[in-house]
């Protein structure tokens, strides 16, 4: 019997539980050919979602910050669905119908069927930006907060193919700031997802400022120093699906910025899940969670605020990866033209150092501004690689640096497993070189075949889903973590995965990239390796479990609880 059936053995008569096996067949043709198309599959699927941005002579600053993107398993039928978040009027431009935000169905097909109207997550009249899944009440099913321009909405999962509107129940609406980014985590460990939101600057349409060049044409978004900056808020999860606002006890109120992108992670293997947030124009906050309820800034004494030369940059997505296989997260965050996008390398105990161009990212990069960004094994040879969604600010852009565009194309790199990249141009062919105004990144599995695939939005423009062909050519695994004491979705879960020669470390983490929500499945690459010796996960509530000689070329879903297990502080 295989290490996978034992396993499956293991769970049988639990129904909460399932294992399911998604076994490739592959002709030794298709795995001689080394080039991988990701193919922007939108049109033929029938993702028909424009971003409305309600773009304006006055230039107001929440027209081209938005929007991001997610994924979710909405009515729990193992295919990940997707989310696009919008727009709304203002009082300077009003369309003929008022958009929303819309919810696709995965039919499993390849295809896509808009539900927004039955789903009831339309988000009528909000200004959105971005979105984060989660399992907030323990239901076993995937809720929805969208953040917004001066509120933010809570969508919880009714189990019918309907949510329903729970932000004034909950206490979660976040009035009166503008909530970019979100993420739900576990920082305190009572088995309840918390939610934290990277809320941007003080900014109203009554004191909108005029900012660019004399002329009319010249005219410009203001810089975001132009506005005060905004403390984070953090939403405690009390049960019964309320929350309160512990913005103020847990001192996170005492850091003010222009927070766009945030993470959270457990940057110093304490076993406490930590927050880190991109700041636009201004150094960048890492938290760390101190065990009791509140929080440390220690992005200064990191050395993860500012950049290699001491200055604080236009930070915007952000993600955590193991890049150089030494199981410890370093962090990646883009940044506006002519400042190169950062990667932070880990140092252990407590320490990073910026590692940008060791890593043959600094030039590359400088040119453009980075949005969304995400850390993925695109080929499944057992490196994470590095996704960058791009697009200037300003739409006349062109008036100020003649070399710079507003609509951009978005930059795949590739590691070379010791964390070094290069870009995948000789590897990767298809839509990628595409131009467009992108924000929000996410990536998932949408067709369960084994490889990676991408979802873009862009600002006033169609989304992109990028179709991958080809990187399921070596093999693979994907876990999905389902918590018993920890909450449902494990978050904070650390995972080891060990594969003859290759070790690989990954956590279930919350939030990433830039105001836009991932496929909650761990995927590791496997490259030419058919079976996983071991895999081992340590829960946030402590407990550890291993689990030995398993089936590549599969997902499996593994229940706290349920394989050998040892405890540990």
């Amino acid at each position: 019997m295989s290490g996978a059936s034992r396993l499956s053995d293991r769970w049988r008569g639990t129904a909460a539980v399932l294992c399911s096996v998604l076994l490739l067949t592959i002709s030794e043709a298709q795995r001689a050919s080394a080039i991988i198309v990701f193919t922007d599959i939108s049109e033929a699927a029938g993702i028909r979602f424009v971003h409305y941005n309600a773009a304006s002579e006055e230039k107001y600053l929440i027209e081209t910050m938005g929007s991001g993107c997610g994924w979710i398993d909405y009515n729990g039928d193992a295919l990940m669905d997707l989310y696009l978040v919008n727009g709304t009027a203002t009082h300077v431009h009003q369309p003929e119908i008022i958009p929303t935000s819309s919810l696709y169905r995965n039919n499993g097909d390849g295809t896509f069927l808009d539900v927004t109207e039955q789903a009831a997550v339309g988000a009528e009249g909000l200004f959105g930006m971005g979105v984060a899944v989660g399992d907030y009440d323990n239901d076993g099913l995937q809720d929805l907060f969208v953040a917004g321009y001066d509120r933010s909405i809570l969508y919880r999962n009714n189990g019918h193919g309907s949510f329903s509107d729970e932000t004034a129940l909950a206490g979660v609406s976040n009035a009166g700031r503008w909530g970019s980014s979100a993420a739900w985590f576990d920082y305190d460990r009572d088995g309840r997802l918390d939610l934290i939101i990277a809320n941007y600057v003080d900014w109203t349409p009554e004191g909108n400022v005029r900012c660019g060049n004399p002329g009319e044409e010249y005219r410009a978004y203001c810089h975001p120093d132009t506005y005060s900056g905004q403390s984070p808020t953090l939403y405690l999860n009390q049960g019964q699906g309320r929350f309160k606002d512990v913005t103020k006890s847990s001192l996170l109120s005492l850091s003010r910025a222009s927070g766009l992108g945030v993470i959270t992670f457990d940057y110093d293997r304490d076993g406490w899940q930590d927050i880190f947030i991109a700041n636009d124009a201004m150094a960048n906050s890492l938290f760390r969670n101190n065990g009791d309820g509140t929080f440390e800034e220690v992005a200064y004494t990191s050395g993860i605020a500012l950049s290699e030369d001491g200055k604080a940059e236009a930070g915007m997505g952000t993600d955590a990866a193991d890049t150089n296989g030494n199981g410890w997260m370093d962090v990646f965050v883009t940044h506006l033209d002519f400042e190169h996008d950062r990667l932070y390398r880990n140092l252990r105990q407590g320490a990073y150092e910026d590692g940008t161009f060791a890593a043959k990212l600094g030039y590359a990069t400088f040119n453009y501004s980075g949005f969304g960004t995400k850390f993925f094994d695109y080929d499944n040879d057992g490196s994470k690689d590095l996704f960058i969604a791009n697009g200037h600010i300003l739409d006349n852009i062109h008036l100020y640096h003649a070399e710079v565009t507003y609509a951009e194309q978005n930059l795949l790199y590739k590691n070379d497993g010791t964390g070094r990249f290069s870009k995948a141009s000789t590897s990767v062919r298809g839509d990628l070189k595409q131009h467009f105004v992108s924000r929000g990144a996410a990536v998932a599995d949408f067709d369960n075949d084994g490889d990676i695939d991408v979802l873009v939005s862009n600002n006033g423009q169609p989304a992109q889903l990028l179709r991958n062909d080809g990187g399921n050519r070596n093999h693979w695994l994907q876990i999905q973590l389902v918590g018993k004491e920890s909450n449902r979705d494990g978050v904070g879960a650390r995972v080891k995965v060990v594969a003859g020669d290759l070790t690989q470390y990954d956590e279930r983490k919350g939030g990433t990239s830039y105001q836009s929500a991932q496929d909650p499945r761990l995927h590791f690459g496997l490259g030419h390796r058919v079976i996983v010796d071991s895999i081992e996960v340590t829960w946030p509530s402590g407990l550890r479990e291993v689990f030995h000689s398993l089936e590549s070329n599969r997902t499996i879903i593994i229940e706290e609880g349920m394989g050998t297990g040892v405890g540990v502080p």
